[in-house]
């Protein structure tokens, strides 16, 4: 068989005429993670307890009493999702994430798009989760919701510029509030039922005056992108590869373990909500705090939503963090005009964060709060699915040519994982609406003629993806 054409990269010690800088001045992240402060910092960046209040609260309008089914099963899907990223982060442990990933294994071209995609989550999720903020604020104080959330991602872009590490403790706290709030959401749905757990296997959903309808199989399909949205942060480890200790193991075992409890974080609130609720329309509604009054009394319900607010702030601080490095990764690989590059990619010498990255990262998603961002849920959802479909290819072709040879964690049932995965995510994108996929479309179409005119007349000197030389995989001893 022929192997698949390799992509140089170049290493953090590139060569001047490669790149303008030497092993002495190319920027470096500070090694400071292990799998523990890694896994906070994931989970955070998952947002299980914000993803619950703010994101499946749609779901519920749309699926019903399917929501928890539907999430059960892109759970299942992100298994195979966690086992490509695992595999393919430890091959690959760049800040740059999935783009690096598909970009050393595939090509430049297809890294480029990668990174596209994931500017389109980088830039839109963080305003969408502030964006729930006021509401949970509501019992205490009454906000506008845009310029409380545009306070919010302002807030999240200083905590940004601190130190990693202490902010991998800070935001362990409110994410030990999340779990908290999310748990006692469970406990009062779990013990106050007002349907069998059949619905969750039969679903239906409010056709308004007091009836009710089948949540189909094709909604649900649709809802898998959503859901797909919604635990994808469990991915974000790798874009944290060059600041963790010992990256070949702790990768793998912070992807997997934020999978898994994220997972259990939402999912089980999600199936006691639906189980609690009072009825199907208020289900339909989505007004989680409301329901926690109704089970218990206003102060129990007030706890929950400061909780909720308190696990908002920390989602986006954590966004805040991990997706400016994505920002800080392409200038060092070139992706800009030089001078654009020069700013992104610099690396702050008090805190070791790249605090041009961040404030391009925060600052514009403080002024997206003051935009309309209902459709930008569906698109984000569509640009995920995306992400994940070049990632299984990247990992349908990691063990061929020259990475065969090197050491990285292996995941099992390759290649029959990572293709099930492409024909799944491409079914899921054919089913979702054509207005989200031509603008998701609309987007990378811009960036593949950027590509062309831009960065591929220049690709001796631009958008060369970059891992750090210490942590390109070794190769194993040949047998």
């Amino acid at each position: 068989m022929t192997d698949m054409p390799y992509t140089p990269v170049a290493t953090a010690a590139s060569e001047p005429d490669t790149r303008s800088a030497t092993a002495a001045d190319t920027p470096r992240l500070t090694r400071s993670i292990g799998v523990v402060g890694g896994t906070l910092l994931t989970l955070s960046c998952l947002t299980p307890a914000s993803s619950l209040f703010v994101i499946v609260p749609g779901s519920f309008a749309t699926l019903g009493t399917g929501t928890a089914l539907t999430i059960a099963i892109a759970g299942l899907l992100c298994v195979g999702v966690a086992f490509t990223y695992s595999e393919l982060g430890t091959l690959v442990p760049s800040s740059g994430g999935e783009y690096a990933m598909v970009g050393t294994l595939m090509g430049r071209l297809a890294g480029w798009l990668v990174f596209v995609l994931s500017l389109i989550v980088v830039m839109i999720v963080p305003p969408i989760i502030a964006l729930g903020t006021a509401d949970y604020l509501a019992p205490l104080v009454h906000l506008d919701p845009q310029y409380t959330a545009a306070g919010v991602m302002l807030l999240a872009t200083a905590m940004g510029l601190l130190d990693l590490r202490a902010n991998a403790w800070i935001t362990g706290i409110f994410l030990v509030l999340e779990v908290v709030a999310s748990a006692l959401v469970a406990f009062l749905g779990f013990t106050h039922p007002h349907r069998s757990a059949a619905t969750l296997i039969h679903p239906v959903m409010d056709a308004g005056h007091g009836t009710s309808t089948a949540v189909t199989a094709g909604l649900m399909v649709t809802g898998l992108a959503t859901a797909l949205f919604i635990l994808q942060g469990f991915s974000t480890a790798v874009y944290l590869a060059e600041e963790m200790e010992n990256p070949r193991r702790n990768v793998s075992r912070t992807v997997l373990w934020t999978l898994a409890i994220g997972a259990a974080v939402v999912l089980i609130p999600v199936v006691a909500i639906t189980l609690g609720a009072p009825d199907l329309k208020t289900l339909g509604a989505g007004d989680i705090a409301g329901m926690v009054q109704t089970w218990s009394n206003s102060a129990v319900g007030t706890f929950v939503s400061l909780c909720i607010a308190l696990a908002i702030i920390n989602a986006a601080i954590v966004m805040v963090i991990q997706n400016s490095r994505v920002v800080f990764s392409s200038a060092r690989d070139a992706a800009w005009p030089t001078p654009v590059n020069r700013i992104f990619s610099h690396v702050g010498k008090r805190f070791g964060s790249p605090w041009a990255a961040t404030l391009a990262v925060g600052v514009p998603g403080a002024a997206l709060c003051f935009a309309k961002l209902d459709m930008l849920n569906e698109v984000t959802g569509v640009a995920v699915a995306g992400m994940y479909v070049f990632v299984a290819l990247g990992a349908l072709v990691s063990r061929r040519g020259e990475h065969r040879h090197r050491l990285a964690w292996r995941m099992p049932l390759w290649p029959a994982i990572p293709a099930l995965l492409v024909v799944v995510l491409a079914w899921v994108l054919c089913q979702q609406s054509a207005v989200s996929l031509l603008i998701t479309g609309g987007v990378v179409a811009a960036a593949a003629v950027y590509w062309a005119v831009y960065l591929r007349p220049r690709q001796d000197s631009h958008w060369v993806i970059t891992v750090p030389e210490d942590d390109l995989a070794a190769e194993a001893p040949r047998v």
